[in-house]
């Protein structure tokens, strides 16, 4: 392995995030200057609002997918060139001091996998307790969400067959495939991630709402059907 190649390569998945990516590019473009070598990829699942156009003409590496977030990042993950895969939703922040803690681990540890505690940005004050409960929640389950950074060693991502094809709760499934593997590493360092899905409909009727589909899920609902509750 070629030392001054970073081990990790950081797949984000979009679809019609333009407004957003002036700010990533801003935070990409710091983290570049801190940590030479790492990977960026985004993967687009067919955006319509100029996303891949932009990206592409500011030097990003853009694949093409079919929609869905799961087929997005295991395209991204195909198409990665380092051992450790990182997969980062495009509305969350990667601060340096988590990247560089990330690239220790990635460097130092056996094949494994884990996932950052997460910081929800927005008005409510009910984000931080939120934060707090999924971090809490996370490390007492072995469960990760995918807006807390899902890193896992590419030869354990194989074992389990990547994130499975599914509309919804796939973090939710690859976590329960990869703690059958192995129990997560859990960095405390944080990342920071957008309150937009809380305050759209309110705190907690987004809590309930989550808490509902979760239930859902792990008594045996397909994912076709909570996806369209999701959406309703």
């Amino acid at each position: 392995m070629n030392e001054q190649r970073a081990p990790l390569s950081i797949v984000i998945p979009l679809l019609n995030e333009r407004p957003l990516l002036p700010a990533v590019l801003s935070q990409i473009s710091l983290l570049q200057a801190r940590f030479d070598g790492v990977e960026w990829l985004f993967v687009d699942g067919g955006s319509r609002d100029g996303s891949a156009e932009f990206l592409r003409e500011n030097g990003q590496n853009v694949i093409c997918s079919d929609a869905g977030r799961a087929r997005q990042m295991n395209v991204g993950a195909e198409q990665a060139s380092r051992e450790w895969l990182l997969f980062l939703h495009v509305d969350t922040e990667l601060a340096d001091k988590a990247l560089g803690a990330l690239l220790d681990h990635c460097r130092y540890q056996p094949a494994g996998w884990g996932r950052f505690d997460v910081r929800i940005v927005g008005r409510s004050a009910m984000l931080a307790v939120v934060a707090k409960m999924m971090n809490w929640r996370s490390r007492l389950s072995g469960i990760a969400t995918g807006d807390m950074g899902i890193f896992v060693h590419r030869d354990l991502f194989a074992v389990v067959s990547g994130f499975p094809d599914q509309p919804l709760m796939e973090d939710i499934e690859i976590s329960r495939r990869l703690r059958r593997q192995v129990r997560p590493h859990c960095l405390f360092h944080t990342v920071l991630t957008s309150g937009r899905r809380w305050e759209k409909n309110g705190v907690w009727a987004t809590i309930f709402l989550m808490w509902r589909l979760r239930f859902a899920y792990f008594i045996g609902r397909s994912p076709s059907d909570i996806a369209r509750r999701y959406n309703a």
